[in-house]
């Protein structure tokens, strides 16, 4: 039997712009897909990233170009669906992943299981997940920030006041600081940086330097007092091993890497390199979001806080109580769309 698919597009607001050293963005765009198989629906989610130039454009002309062939497989296991996926668009992760997510969805109904009890994780165990503070003016920030009292904090960074916006930040809470430059420093700048941020109780840095600069990162990784996260240098499975002896970890976007299955893979994998996990959000929605959550469990650090900074959502399922994320106990992702 055959899958049935919908799809739709959706641009949703930000409470606050959302600024990295990249950009700043006030809207997400994001794809919702829905796959039908034997009269249950899964639901998938897929934002677009304009540095990663997959558009919601381009997702849509790929669905309308191969809608056929991707309704067409005859469904058994997410795994063999994403590999008939992989190979159909093997320049769109973000489709992929969406679907993915839409296909693990649809077996954990079959199965009447939720997706973490289908992976034999204690829900109980998961970490808490981090709350984003945007990069903007320090009197912004530190707004933003006692706004959403929170354990853990990951701030943006990447701008000349970096050093002035955490020891602002730190002044006004001792919960835990994650930061995440964005690849936004040059590896002087970062070999400043770190110490002074470590001292001020920075927990760990998130892609500090260029992906392509393997060379200052290593000399970074070598000299480094804390812990070191590949973002942008960690993007799809055949990465894992190229971060070794350049980061401490790696975090794992379903988005960038297609889907769940491979993000299983990869959290695999690190660990046997001896690498640290995190699970990061692009600003999904509930749904995309979703599928995070039921993983959490299996790695070290969460950030899944995009439902959190967006002030509309596409589902219900999540609930957050200062850090810790609880999902619906029903099957599947556990997800209800709002609409529809």
């Amino acid at each position: 039997m055959a899958f049935k698919l919908q799809y739709s597009t959706h641009h949703l607001p930000f409470r606050y712009p959302f600024t990295i050293s990249k950009g700043t963005k006030t809207h997400q765009p994001t794809l919702l897909v829905a796959l039908t198989f034997n009269g249950i629906t899964g639901y998938g989610e897929a934002p677009a990233i304009s540095y990663y130039n997959i558009p919601l454009e381009k997702m849509v002309a790929d669905i309308e170009a191969k809608k056929k062939m991707i309704e067409g497989f005859s469904f058994t296991h997410p795994d063999r669906y994403w590999h008939y996926l992989h190979h159909l668009f093997p320049q769109n992760a973000f489709l992929v992943a969406a679907l993915d997510i839409a296909a693990w969805d649809i077996f954990g109904k079959l199965k009447r299981q939720p997706l973490h009890r289908l992976w034999n994780t204690d829900m109980s165990a998961a970490p808490v997940t981090d709350y984003t503070i945007g990069l903007d003016n320090v009197d912004k920030m530190i707004a933003k920030m006692e706004e959403k009292p929170w354990p853990v904090y990951k701030i943006k960074l990447g701008s000349r006041e970096d050093l002035t916006i955490i020891e602002s930040l730190r002044k006004r809470s001792d919960a835990v600081f994650r930061v995440d430059a964005n690849a936004g420093w040059t590896l002087t700048e970062a070999m400043e940086l770190l110490p002074v941020l470590e001292k001020l109780g920075v927990e760990l840095i998130e892609q500090p330097l260029a992906k392509d600069d393997r060379d200052g990162m290593k000399a970074l990784y070598e000299q480094s007092p804390m812990p070191l996260f590949a973002d942008e240098s960690c993007v799809t499975e055949a990465d894992v091993k190229k971060c070794a002896g350049f980061f401490h970890g790696i975090n794992i976007k379903l988005t960038k890497c297609s889907g769940i299955t491979p993000a299983l893979r990869m959290i695999a994998e690190a660990k046997a390199l001896g690498l640290k996990t995190m699970l990061g959000c692009m600003n999904e929605s509930t749904v995309g979001t979703s599928a995070l959550v039921h993983m959490s469990p299996k790695v070290e650090y969460l950030d899944a806080d995009g439902p959190l900074l967006l002030s509309e959502d596409l589902a219900t399922g999540l609930e957050y109580n200062f850090g810790k994320i609880r999902v619906s106990d029903t099957d599947g992702l556990g997800v209800r769309l709002k609409n529809g």
